[in-house]
């Protein structure tokens, strides 16, 4: 599995990070930027990095993780792409259920909450990278009625 994470300003110390958590724990994980910590930065060039590396990837599962303050303008951003699931979470029972039911692909987090908590941030990416979707028909389904909107 391919991920590719990145941030903008507001959440640049948490993706920090988790980056070296990803690569301490042996994921195949790539960096979108934003490269070094600018207070002028825009999160939606980095939602678009990643959904397009997401898009384009031949690996069979890539997915992404961004951060910004509340997760919610990455998410926004990232949903614009076709294919691209993005869910704002905040807890690992949230995590789960985004990759079970919606077979999530970008994890958006939200630096404003998590950032302080380092149990609360291992918990949600171990568990949304660690479940697999559970490709129900009606999951499929539905993903399929996303796409076609």
């Amino acid at each position: 599995m391919k991920i590719f994470i990145g941030s903008d300003h507001r959440g640049f110390h948490l993706k920090e990070k988790i980056f070296a958590y990803l690569a301490k724990h042996n994921y195949d994980v790539e960096d979108v930027g934003g490269q070094t910590l600018d207070p002028n930065d825009d999160f939606p060039e980095f939602a678009q990095a990643a959904a397009l590396r997401i898009i384009s990837s031949e690996d069979k599962d890539p997915r992404a993780i961004l951060i910004c303050g509340g997760g919610q303008g990455m998410a926004m951003a990232a949903n614009r792409f076709h294919g691209i699931r993005a869910s704002v979470i905040w807890d690992a029972f949230e995590a789960k259920e985004t990759r079970n039911d919606n077979d999530s692909n970008i994890l958006c987090l939200p630096a404003r909450i998590l950032e302080d908590d380092e149990s609360a941030w291992q918990g949600i990416v171990e568990t949304w990278l660690s479940t697999p979707f559970a490709n129900a028909a009606r999951y499929r389904r539905r993903n399929a009625q996303i796409d076609e909107l």
